[in-house]
């Protein structure tokens, strides 16, 4: 049994279920997870409520609230593919994940996750993303070394004043004279809950497109995500018709496997570029990652 030494936090949703008990919530938000454990992980005392006290069992479910529960997980995978930090100071750490390892724990994976490596390299428990990458695409990820400035650095995303821009390689047998496309739309969450997909409603998704070289029945392209919506720039590349090679989401669901490593999502987070919210200095950070 692998039990992750750092808490996980989920905030509760703004819903009101059939059942009052925070109990039955977990065991239907978690369907896979069976009720006993979950059971006993309150008797155990491994759910927290937002001051990381016990929770009984018999604790209600609070719209908004904060709890935390400890991950765990009989047998864990080991992700044979390592990071890089690329740069450090004592309050940002910018790393480049490789593909196939998590960002944060999730589903059968605890300590096996970018931020814990990165805690154990630099010796602080105080490391925490500032964003998030999908587990299977590669590329450059920031993190804050420091809670007390932490807010500085998030609000370059919540506000937009950062530039990303990615690599990807998507699948493309047309002839188009069109080069570049601006895609603005709704992304939300679908079926299963981890799948995302475009809905009526105000815009929240944007992305530019750019076609960069064609290279038979593929080409390679430069993405510059301008919002941050989850699989955004999966879902608005398969949606123009350029699924991205090795995407086993989008256009469509794939059955789950056991992950190839050597067929990897390609999609790479290639650059940041921002001016540091603490220090005033310019920063532009690249990847040496490349497409296969």
């Amino acid at each position: 049994m692998v039990l992750s030494i750092y808490p996980s936090k989920i905030v509760l949703p703004q819903i009101y279920p059939t059942s009052p008990l925070l109990f039955d919530f977990l065991c239907h938000r978690f369907e896979k997870i069976p009720d006993h454990i979950w059971r006993q992980r309150f008797i155990d005392g491994k759910i927290l409520d937002g001051n990381q006290q016990p929770l009984s069992i018999d604790a209600l479910y609070v719209p908004q609230s904060t709890v935390y529960y400890f991950r765990e997980v009989v047998d864990e995978i080991i992700i044979p593919f390592y990071e890089e930090i690329i740069y450090q100071d004592e309050e940002l750490l910018v790393a480049c994940k490789p593909h196939f390892l998590p960002v944060t724990p999730g589903g059968r994976f605890v300590k096996e996750c970018l931020v814990y490596r990165l805690r154990a390299a630099t010796g602080n428990d105080h490391v925490a993303p500032l964003h998030r990458l999908d587990r299977h695409t590669a590329g450059l990820v920031m993190f804050s070394m420091n809670p007390k400035t932490r807010s500085h650095y998030s609000a370059l995303f919540s506000r937009g004043t950062i530039t990303k821009k990615y690599l990807a390689m998507g699948y493309y047998s047309k002839q188009l004279d069109q080069r570049t496309w601006e895609v603005n739309n709704r992304i939300e969450q679908g079926q299963p809950w981890f799948l995302r997909h475009v809905v009526n409603g105000a815009p929240n998704a944007h992305s530019t497109i750019h076609l960069h070289q064609q290279q038979g029945d593929r080409a390679s392209f430069v993405l510059q995500p301008h919002t941050g919506k989850t699989h955004q720039l999966r879902i608005h590349m398969s949606n123009l018709g350029f699924p991205i090679v090795n995407d086993r989401y989008y256009p469509t669901l794939q059955p789950e496997q056991a992950d190839d490593y050597k067929q990897p999502l390609q999609l790479i987070a290639k650059q940041l570029q921002f001016k540091d919210p603490v220090t005033g200095k310019s920063h532009q950070f690249q990847s040496q990652r490349e497409l296969l």
